[in-house]
């Protein structure tokens, strides 16, 4: 497949009104900043330039990205770095749960970086993870946000014989941008993961994410929902593309609040069972709005 490319006259720089970043309003934001930096560990949040930071954090929550902060893939729309990773941290499971337990939280969310260095791709790190979280409170909801693992079903095998309760693959986007917009990754590729997923564990809910904006036709985004369904994802997140920097994708359109609306609309119709659809939705943003039954 060809890469498609992006018509430079259809770029949009200037955000519209509703997007709006909340800025700490609390002390509860510092305390969480502080238990992280405490803790030396890295969240999405901040390496990602999530725009629900500041929400999230007053709030009390985070994303924690596990096997360090750098990337192994130069995706054109991630602001995560890219370069050679360094050496897993042997005791990170640990400090995650600590954390976890710390906040006080009953959903987590754990992603990480794609390191494609590591033979299965840190699944055995997010593994340990998942047990030293079970190991301090068997209760906390336990959501995953895995890389692909370039579809190897033993590296997907290991994730969830960890027992984790959501199983997050995200897609990005449709089919036709998927070249341009992701590294490595290839858009069946990352179906079939989550149809492995799906297999492999009865107990485990599937969720997936695409981000709007980047040019996509309706009926490309229409597609990805249907082939979604056909793997068995059973949880669907949509939300604005936002450019971290000039030297990454342009922004194509913004997608205005009641068009998000609709799509989340035509989500809900095709069977999903649970669609968070605006223009700051976030694959973690949330997140514990969705109440999984346990089946562990």
């Amino acid at each position: 497949m060809s890469c498609a490319k992006i018509d430079p006259a259809l770029h949009q720089e200037k955000k519209p009104p509703w997007i709006k970043v909340r800025l700490p309003s609390n002390p509860v934001f510092f305390s969480t900043k502080a238990l992280i930096s405490d803790l030396r560990l890295h969240t999405v949040c901040e390496s990602a330039q999530c725009p629900n930071r500041w929400e999230c954090w007053s709030q009390g929550t985070a994303t924690f990205m596990i096997a360090g902060d750098r990337c192994t893939r130069a995706c054109g729309f991630c602001a995560v770095t890219t370069a050679k990773p360094f050496a897993l941290e042997e005791d990170e499971p640990q400090r995650i749960a600590e954390a976890v337990g710390r906040m006080k939280l009953k959903h987590v969310v754990i992603t990480a970086v794609a390191r494609d260095d590591l033979k299965d791709g840190g699944a055995v790190h997010f593994a340990r993870t998942i047990a030293a979280i079970r190991e301090m409170d068997p209760s906390v909801i336990v959501e995953v946000l895995v890389p692909d693992f370039h579809g190897q079903d033993w590296c997907i095998q290991i994730v969830l014989d960890a027992g984790p309760d959501i199983y997050n693959h995200n897609m990005e986007t449709v089919e036709r941008l998927t070249p341009l917009v992701r590294s490595r990754a290839k858009y069946r590729t990352s179906l079939q993961a989550l149809r492995l997923a799906k297999e492999l564990s009865q107990k485990v809910v599937t969720k997936s994410g695409v981000m709007l904006g980047l040019g996509e036709k309706e009926t490309e985004l229409f597609q990805t929902m249907d082939d979604l369904r056909e793997v068995g994802c059973e949880v669907l997140t949509m939300g604005q593309y936002l450019r971290p920097t000039p030297k990454h994708l342009p922004v194509v359109e913004y997608i205005t609040p009641d068009q998000f609306s609709y799509y989340g609309e035509i989500a809900c119709n095709k069977g999903f069972l649970h669609v968070a659809s605006g223009p700051l939705v976030r694959s973690s943003y949330h997140a514990a709005d969705f109440h999984p039954v346990v089946r562990r």
